[in-house]
């Protein structure tokens, strides 16, 4: 056995064997990489085969090369290539050489400031086409109406319309979109059945619910306007009662406004607190029949408080007490129609039984009193007993190949044409059903707005972004 001083002398040398190993690789990069640069990078070079020369096996400095002094604008950066990057040596001497241009440029320029207008993008990660994320149907005129979430416009089509296989895609008979139309990231939408008025939700950037008459098109202002709280997302009619409600995502809330509201008009009521168990609301729908308001819930919850400056009457409060936040399972949540304030819902379908998985669009079919849920995550089309209460499993699945669906936003239950309709945002597609449809069915008809088998991004609001180096990855949260 060896003695513990052997074992010590061992442990250095080894240690110093691996320092002298490492710097002699690290030379011979530095060597590789600036071997045809400038004259400082030549006393790099020459200061490093003088190291190599020199292996005793202790570290020691080099060279040290002052860099330029930092500013509020600092220089450009030379790109970070990770371990895993195909890039060529000859390609990142490209860019090396390119950052070298740019930062004598900079050094010219006025005061040191830097221009970053005129620099063009290596390459772009974008969706060309329209991206279905509402529906519609306007039963007067025997139309289907949709949102694009992802070119900001509103579609009409022929309600009959199918895109045959060699087509491109489908021709809509009208287009709503452009700077004065004020929409944006639309993800509700509402038909006035007498006169075919378009009422069309913009939930992240614009706080606007915009309504346009049924004849509108190209780039042109709404015909009125109503001041939204941030973050709204669904919308549902009573027109019995001539009221409009709805969700407000990030604030946990519903509210309820005079159907022909405008301009700044306050909601007549609002509903929430944390007795509502609102949770991420996202979809709403009315069941006429018994009077009583359906919302899906994503989950993500918190308590708010009235902060300062939150003066609107049943406007949402927006404070978040801090600490409060906390995850809820996904459910839909359901309120009597006059229902105000921080009040329980009088039944909740949650569990692992209901499969929900971020349920966002709810349409009801009051007359065969059912419940139809897009459930985003698992690219299905959920049917429930409109009576269902707890840990309800749904009474039929719409869902498989066939079907087309994936990644749906929206459903809509048109009892007068005994349809289903569904709008994919992972297939740039609307598909269609009979309302009774389930399990793996092809659709009836198809309206596609890009060539099949175009990718579909699915950015929608993309903020900050990230790099995964062990899966060479761009991870884009919307």
């Amino acid at each position: 056995m060896k003695s513990p001083q052997s074992l010590s002398s061992a442990r250095t040398a080894s240690r110093r064997a691996t320092i002298a190993i490492s710097f002699i690789a690290l030379a011979t990069a530095a060597i590789l990489f600036v071997s045809s640069g400038s004259f400082e990078d030549k006393q790099l070079v020459r200061a490093a085969q003088s190291a190599l020369r020199r292996s005793d096996g202790v570290a020691r400095l080099i060279s040290a090369m002052p860099t330029a002094q930092a500013t509020a604008q600092e220089g450009v950066q030379c790109e970070w290539q990770p371990a895993a990057s195909s890039m060529t040596f000859s390609a990142a001497m490209a860019l090396r050489q390119q950052a070298a241009a740019v930062n004598a440029a900079n050094q010219s320029a006025p005061g040191g400031t830097i221009d970053f207008s005129q620099r063009k993008p290596i390459r772009i990660i974008r969706d060309n086409y329209a991206a279905f994320s509402s529906v519609a149907v306007d039963h007067k005129n025997d139309e289907v109406v949709l949102t694009d979430e992802n070119l900001f416009q509103i579609l009409v089509y022929d309600r009959k319309a199918n895109t045959p296989p060699q087509a491109a895609m489908t021709e809509p008979k009208r287009i709503l979109g452009g700077e004065k139309t004020e929409i944006e990231f639309q993800c509700g939408l509402y038909i006035d059945p007498k006169n075919g008025d378009i009422y069309g939700v913009n939930n992240d950037t614009v706080d606007q619910l915009v309504i346009f008459s049924r004849n509108a098109r190209g780039n042109v202002p709404p015909d009125r306007m109503l001041h939204t709280p941030h973050g709204t997302f669904g919308i549902a009619v009573d027109e019995q009662e001539q009221e409009m409600f709805l969700t407000i995502q990030h604030d946990h809330a519903v509210v309820v406004y005079d159907k022909y509201a405008t301009g700044e008009t306050n909601p007549k009521r609002l509903i929430q607190g944390d007795k509502t168990l609102l949770a991420d609301p996202h979809g709403i729908a009315i069941d006429t029949k018994n009077r009583l308001i359906f919302v899906t819930n994503y989950g993500s919850t918190s308590t708010k408080v009235k902060g300062r400056g939150e003066q609107r009457p049943n406007f949402p409060l927006e404070t978040v007490v801090p600490g409060s936040g906390r995850n809820l399972p996904p459910s839909i949540t359901v309120y009597p129609m006059d229902a105000v304030g921080d009040v329980a819902p009088v039944r909740i379908i949650r569990g692992p039984k209901t499969k929900l998985n971020w349920g966002t669009g709810i349409s009801i079919d009051s007359e065969r009193g059912e419940i139809f849920i897009a459930n985003d995550m698992t690219s299905e089309v959920l049917v429930y007993d409109v009576n269902a209460n707890g840990d309800a499993a749904p009474k039929r699945i719409l869902a498989g190949p066939k079907t087309m669906i994936q990644s749906p936003t929206a459903v809509y239950a048109d009892v007068v044409n005994d349809e289903l309709w569904v709008t994919n945002f992972g297939n740039h597609t609307a598909t269609v059903y009979r309302r009774n449809a389930g399990g793996d069915t092809a659709p009836l008809r198809v309206i596609r707005s890009a060539p099949i088998g175009s990718p579909a991004p699915m950015m929608g609001n993309p903020h900050p972004v990230a790099y995964d180096t062990k899966r060479d990855q761009i991870l884009v949260p919307n």
